[in-house]
């Protein structure tokens, strides 16, 4: 008569009919009030009302043990109930709904009432973990009712194993999880929950993936090559990972293709390439490493370059390996094997190593970087004389006596007398212009005469005069 909603009223009447212990009736009068949701996949248990008389359900339930003289059990006796405590849980799941009212309710209104989360999360709440995955399949339900029904419930009570076990029993291929698989690992990556990431990778057989994981912790917060040398043991991991692929792939090439979708794919070529990066990041590591050990690293750098990162940061790698040895020479092969495997811009690299010498006042090194780069076989004719042409374009207080062992060590007599003009030191300019041939000798002697002029230095202008 009032006009107001019955059903709240329904709904009291109902749970009122649950505690009297009449099912029957109170199914009838939930029938009222309790409508399906509109999507089964919302990521949540259904309306509130459903939640109560499921919750209230449970509650009458009183809890089922394995065997009743468990208490009792010698430890041979508990080492096999263990061992088949997964195929028991399975029995007493099936066998705890098949012979309990209160459990056959339960999934009533689940099942007409209430959202695939829900009926997921009742299974694993009741240890039917098999029921769950099953449910999810037949459901086709989106991967986020898996990782948050079943994925998340089952790392957060240490039962991931169980959960991988029970994959693999019902698809051995695992195919048919691979979105939810997928799914997980992203979730874990956002998490930054790594380690579990990495365990759940290996039992996907993802070698790829479970390789760049390794990456991750291998390059993770180190401060420095003493740190990353402790470390070394993930790299062999990456290495294996790849080998198993690649043995993988190799195997599966000859057969009809197995497609697995779900697994990361790459190349061989690429593969080996990985595996070269590996050894060299190896190498890398035991020497710098080494030079940290003995004290005869200089570069403290805010992040810790390896061959993981991009161009850049590998070009780091082989600038701080050329740096960071007793001398430059015991650095250069490795930095030089850097250089030609990610086909990077050496003179770049020896431009940067040659400006950090001049700032530590190693002059006489900067020599012996240039006898190295001259005896690399792929040195071009100018290399070595640009490494010094940059120096003195950002330097200009080395001092003489060096400067001019610099200078002298230049191969081309052009590069010398532009390398003279920018130091300022004009009559050296001019006295190696005189020596070339006579058209191009004139040419020098104007610009230096010029270069004189405009600075004040009538000496030099007086001395090119008398020559032209």
């Amino acid at each position: 008569k009032s006009g107001l909603d019955p059903g709240g009223a329904w709904h009291a009447w109902g749970m009122a009919c649950l505690k009297a212990g009449n099912l029957s009736a109170a199914r009838e009068k939930f029938n009222r009030c309790l409508k399906p949701p509109v999507d089964l996949n919302q990521l949540n248990f259904g309306s509130r009302l459903v939640q109560d008389v499921i919750q209230y359900l449970e509650s009458t339930v009183k809890p089922v043990l394995i065997a009743d003289d468990d208490y009792f059990a010698t430890l041979r006796e508990l080492e096999a109930t263990l061992r088949t405590r997964s195929l028991s849980l399975e029995m007493m799941c099936e066998g705890k709904f098949q012979h309990n009212s209160y459990y056959q309710e339960c999934l009533f209104y689940l099942h007409s009432y209430g959202t695939n989360l829900a009926i997921i999360s009742f299974y694993m709440r009741h240890d039917c973990m098999r029921e769950a995955l099953l449910h999810l399949l037949n459901k086709e339900s989106p991967p986020e009712v898996f990782i948050e029904g079943i994925f998340v419930p089952s790392y957060e009570s240490g039962k991931l194993h169980m959960l991988e076990n029970l994959l693999e029993t019902i698809d051995p291929g695992l195919e048919s999880w691979g979105v939810y698989l997928i799914a997980a690992c992203k979730y874990l990556q956002r998490k930054n929950y790594y380690h579990i990431l990495y365990e759940l990778q290996q039992f996907m057989k993802d070698h790829v993936r479970a390789a760049m994981t390794c990456i991750r912790f291998f390059t993770h917060g180190a401060k420095s090559y003493t740190e990353l040398g402790g470390k070394q043991t993930w790299l062999l991991k990456i290495k294996d990972h790849l080998k198993v692929y690649l043995q993988e792939v190799s195997r599966t090439s000859g057969r009809k293709k197995i497609t697995f979708t779900f697994r990361k794919k790459m190349s061989a070529t690429d593969v080996s390439r990985h595996i070269n990066t590996v050894d060299l990041q190896m190498e890398v590591t035991k020497f710098l490493h080494r030079c940290e050990s003995s004290g005869t690293s200089q570069m403290t750098g805010s992040s810790l370059p390896t061959l993981f990162g991009n161009n850049n940061m590998k070009m780091d790698v082989a600038c701080k390996v050329i740096l960071e040895g007793k001398n430059i020479e015991e650095g250069f092969g490795i930095a030089f094997r850097v250089l030609q495997d990610f086909q990077l811009e050496a003179a770049e690299v020896y431009s940067k190593v040659a400006k950090q010498l001049v700032k530590q006042q190693k002059y006489s090194e900067i020599r012996q970087l240039l006898k190295c780069v001259n005896e690399s076989g792929v040195a071009t004719k100018n290399d070595g004389d640009n490494i010094i042409l940059n120096c003195l374009n950002e330097f200009k207080n080395i001092p003489a006596e060096d400067l001019d062992n610099l200078i002298q060590d230049m191969d081309s007599d052009e590069n010398k007398i532009q390398a003279y003009v920018m130091c300022n030191k004009l009559r050296s300019a001019y006295l190696v212009s005189v020596r070339q041939e006579k058209t191009r000798a004139v040419q020098l002697v104007q610009h230096v005469r010029q270069l004189a002029e405009d600075s004040g230095d009538d000496i030099v202008k007086a001395i090119c005069a008398q020559w032209l």
